[in-house]
Formats: C-alpha cells, sequence, structure tokens
C-alpha cells in the first residue's frame, strides 16, 4: 500500500478530531487589530512556528512519537503527563483534551491499532492529542519524523483557515501565504529534530494572554 495514503489520513482536515474549531487565539489576535492583513498574519504565524512550536511542542510530540513507535509505554505516558500539565490557559487544555478524547473514540472503532497500545490508551481518563497523534501514527505505520510533518502541516492549515474567516483574506492570498511560509514549516521540523528533549521550553506570552482574553470575546467563530 502506498504509505502516502496513511500520512494524507493522518494531516487530513477531514480527520474527525475537530481541529478546524479553534483559532490558539489568532481570532483574539485579529479582534484585537494585532493581525489585520497578510503580512500581520505572516509575522504571527512564523513567531509561532519558530519561536513557540519547533522549541517546545513539536519536539515533544515527536517525543510521543518515537516512544509509540518503540513501544515505550513507561516512557510514552510520562511524556503525556508532561504534555497535560504544559497546558497554560483554559482553552489551550480543553483544545487538546477535546481533541484527544476525540482521537481516542475513533482509534478504538479501527482495527489498525494493536492490543498494547489500545490497553495504554484505555488506561487513560484524559488523553490529550499528543497522545492520541503518536498511537494514530503507530496504527498507521507512519515514522515519528513524518508524523510530526503531518501534524505542522494540518497546524498551519487550521490557521490560515482561520484567517480565510476572519480577515479579508482569499483563497489566492492564502496560497501566497503558504508559499511563504513552507521554508519556515520545514525549519521547524528540523529544529524541532535536533533539539535535547531536555533543553525545550517556550514562554509564548503572547499567545497565552490572546487565549485568556479570547476565552471573554463578545462574539467569535472558534473555540480557542
Amino acid at each position: 500500500m502506498n504509505p502516502a495514503w496513511a500520512l494524507l489520513r493522518l494531516a487530513s482536515p477531514q480527520l474527525p478530531i475537530g481541529g478546524y474549531s479553534y483559532s490558539q487565539g489568532l481570532e483574539m489576535a485579529v479582534e484585537n487589530g494585532r493581525v489585520n492583513d497578510a503580512a500581520s498574519a505572516r509575522r504571527w504565524i512564523s513567531d509561532q512556528l519558530l519561536l513557540n512550536l519547533a522549541r517546545f511542542e513539536a519536539p515533544l510530540l515527536l517525543a510521543h512519537c518515537r516512544a509509540a513507535a518503540e513501544q515505550d509505554w513507561p516512557r510514552l505516558t510520562q511524556l503525556y503527563e508532561e504534555h497535560r500539565a504544559s497546558r497554560e490557559t483554559r482553552e489551550l487544555y480543553q483544545e487538546s483534551r477535546q481533541m484527544g478524547y476525540s482521537l481516542q473514540q475513533l482509534l478504538n472503532g479501527l482495527p489498525e491499532l494493536d492490543a498494547a497500545a489500545r490497553h495504554l490508551l484505555e488506561q487513560q481518563a484524559e488523553p490529550h492529542l499528543a497522545l492520541g497523534w503518536a498511537l494514530a501514527a503507530r496504527a498507521w505505520h507512519i515514522s515519528p519524523d513524518d508524523a510530526l510533518a503531518a501534524w505542522l502541516w494540518s497546524w498551519l492549515e487550521n490557521q490560515l483557515a482561520v484567517l480565510m474567516k476572519t480577515l479579508p483574506l482569499g483563497q489566492q492570498a492564502a496560497q501566497r501565504l503558504t508559499s511563504e511560509l513552507l521554508p519556515l514549516l520545514q525549519q521547524a521540523q528540523q529544529d524541532a529534530s535536533r533539539i535535547d528533549l531536555n533543553h525545550i521550553g517556550s514562554a509564548a506570552f503572547g499567545l497565552s494572554l490572546a487565549c485568556m482574553a479570547h476565552e471573554r470575546q463578545y462574539s467569535r467563530l472558534f473555540r480557542s
């Protein structure tokens, strides 16, 4: 079977985990004028990629995928607990929990997940996104590096979808922005793959403040 099918399946916005429901603070950044055109959107997403995701979220997710691929269940459980504890705001926590729960429901209904991985998943009361993603990659025989690439792509695609719904940004402008951001997406993946897991971390205060403000935004399209 062509391995591209599994990779496309994992990265697809049609994966029923509700990723399209979240903006990760971007809707609030549009509301307060911090993001108001393609240039400011590029700056927001670039900073997110290189200063936040590449330094913490992405290497932590990659570590999940590697532990799942190697059947290191104690290590995977430890990483899951670290990821769950790292959610800085209520909405980021709820987003990760809800998407992880949706992945759990999906995987439980599929035959590809092996017994050991299924047992681990059933033991977690609140499986979060990184854990579910790692186990989905294992079930569909996707390498950890490719699973990270799929996650980064789905994150970028969701951010662009938010922009098209909240800004006067059409599909052609979004594609131009994609072309500008793809090298940074590649850089984020490379940086995440090289960093020592003992040295990961970020201090995305602007993102946290945007997410907290978004919880009280009067009118909104997205959940976070």
